[in-house]
């Protein structure tokens, strides 16, 4: 069967990823392969003190990224996209959409970028015995009654953006359990009985009236349906007309869980880093850690397996900044550079600079970053004198503070817990440019690192994945249904850490955990 076929005859499979600047689509076929894509770009804005993406930037932009693929198929196929084998949503975890019994938006979303709820994530970390995360979900909602706000006796239900997305084209209010596990903790199948009572009795002590068990979306696991595509959410999809109702749509997931699927590390002792506008890593665990650690989020893998998780705010956009600074000074010698060029120019020169970065620091915060405990972020860097100031050197140290914040986070797993890794994988924008951030990442973790060919697809992907797995997995397991059916025999790379290297990121990081009272200074300027 032809690929045009595959497509025409609904054997495809469609994973949509909002990511936090750009929304993808991604078209598989029943190989598992990409055949068409799609994509959109966006950008978060920072209104009345919270980072927020309007619900016109949300319903245009989910639209525009399918009718970008639309046109993908329709020029490399001649084939209209009509049925689909099934469709899966995925966007950034966290955050806070909270609705009225009429389906209003009470409040503009409140993106996972947003560090507002310090108040209220440390009292329910300290009544759950369990970390709660500022991004979570159930945070946003804690802080807001404690702050009395207004919308809140109006909470009928509260989602996260991709439970947002999979309800208006299913009418279904229900997550992955991956997805679940960053709104409220999870203990089996669904959210922790126990704790939800806590919160209840403390939340009523705020004068919060509602059940919170009917407020929170159902928790499906991966496998399991989702819901199917409603007449009102294929129009919304896709205002053509062109796309039927009735496709199977599985549960929505968060970019974590999508990352874990994308990189086939679902099992114990297999970790993943998704590295893009944040970055975060994920390693699936052999049991439950000893202590409860503010920079550690304990979630789950799509079918429902403890992770710890390491999750910064920071990671690419101050790398962005700097490239598109050195391709203006290329433009402006008459020499212009495209954007690929830069990035493999700068990247690989890095890699020439010293191990330590001869002694050049950098800090990438454009917004806080609770894992090292920077409330408000300023991009910044310092040298000693005698240090060697070298573009290489300098760049370095840019990608290097792409990595500090999750090194941070990970010593606690590594040093405290004593958890072991035998791999990480690495997938996302940072790792576009072969063998630099890899083997960088490899000397942070001391660990190594691979690459898949299908690293630049992403969550979009591995949520194409997730929807295939729940039209036909043959009853295996998720992680045997990954290992047997998709990635036996993928294409990979894998780097070994180097001791030089690892040395060097060692030395970087003292100098690096020295200067974080700066750091936070600034953020009070």
């Amino acid at each position: 069967m032809t690929v045009q076929e595959k497509i025409t005859n609904g054997k495809a499979c469609l994973g949509i990823e909002l990511g936090s600047t750009r929304i993808k689509a991604t078209l598989i076929d029943d190989t598992f392969t990409p055949i068409a894509s799609g994509s959109h770009g966006w950008e978060n804005r920072l209104e009345n003190g919270y980072w927020t993406y309007s619900l016109e930037d949300i319903h245009n932009g989910i639209r525009a990224c399918y009718a970008d693929l639309k046109k993908d198929v329709s020029e490399k196929y001649g084939a209209t996209l009509q049925s689909i084998g099934a469709v899966g949503i995925s966007a950034m975890m966290h955050g806070y959409m909270a609705f009225d019994k009429d389906d209003k938006l009470l409040v503009p979303f409140r993106t996972w970028r947003n560090t507002t709820t310090e108040a209220a994530a440390t009292e329910l970390t300290k009544l759950l015995g369990f970390n709660i995360p500022q991004r979570w979900s159930i945070s946003h909602l804690y802080q807001a009654i404690m702050n009395k706000e207004p919308h809140v006796s109006e909470i009928a239900h509260i989602t996260t953006l991709a439970g947002y997305i999979h309800y208006i084209l299913t009418g279904k209010r229900v997550v992955g359990i991956g997805e679940a596990s960053g709104m409220f903790p999870i203990s089996g199948s669904g959210y922790d009985n126990t704790m939800l009572d806590k919160f209840s009795s403390a939340a009523s002590s705020h004068g919060f009236k509602q059940d919170i068990r009917e407020i929170l979306p159902q928790v499906l696991t991966a496998g399991e349906k989702g819901g199917v595509l409603t007449e009102d959410g294929a129009k919304f999809l896709d205002p053509s007309g062109d796309l039927k109702a009735g496709i199977p749509v599985c549960p929505p997931e968060g970019d974590a869980g999508t990352g874990m699927a994308a990189t086939n590390a679902v099992l114990p002792k297999t970790g993943n880093v998704s590295a893009g506008t944040s970055i975060f890593s994920m390693l699936v665990l052999e049991k439950p850690l000893n202590g409860v650690y503010p920079e550690i989020d304990i979630v789950t893998t799509p079918d429902g397996a403890p992770v710890a998780m390491v999750h910064c705010n920071n990671c690419c956009s101050e790398l962005d900044a700097w490239v598109n600074m050195f391709g203006e000074f290329s433009a402006l010698t008459g020499h212009s550079l495209d954007k690929s060029q830069l990035y493999e120019t700068l990247y690989k020169n890095a890699l020439k600079g010293d191990a330590d970065c001869g002694g050049v620091i950098a800090y990438n915060y454009l917004s806080g970053e609770p894992v090292t405990g920077v409330e408000s972020g300023r991009p910044m860097y310092f040298r000693a004198p005698d240090s060697k100031m070298s573009l290489a050197n300098f760049f370095r140290a840019e990608l290097y503070s792409s990595l500090s914040a999750l090194r941070y986070g990970m010593d606690i797993l590594f040093e405290k817990e004593r958890v072991s890794a035998e791999q990480f994988t690495g997938h996302g924008g940072l790792f576009k440019v072969e063998g630099v951030a890899q083997q960088f990442l490899a000397d942070a973790l001391d660990t190594p690192v691979s690459v898949m060919k299908t690293a630049g697809e992403g969550g979009s992907w591995g949520m194409a994945l997730l929807a295939a797995y729940m039209l036909d997995n043959g009853g295996l397991s998720l992680p045997d249904w990954l290992e047997k059916k998709v990635f036996a025999g993928m294409e990979k790379k894998t780097v070994s850490p180097d001791k030089t290297g690892v040395q060097g990121f060692g030395e970087y990081m003292k100098h690096y955990k020295a200067g974080l009272p700066a750091e936070k200074s600034l953020g009070n300027l």
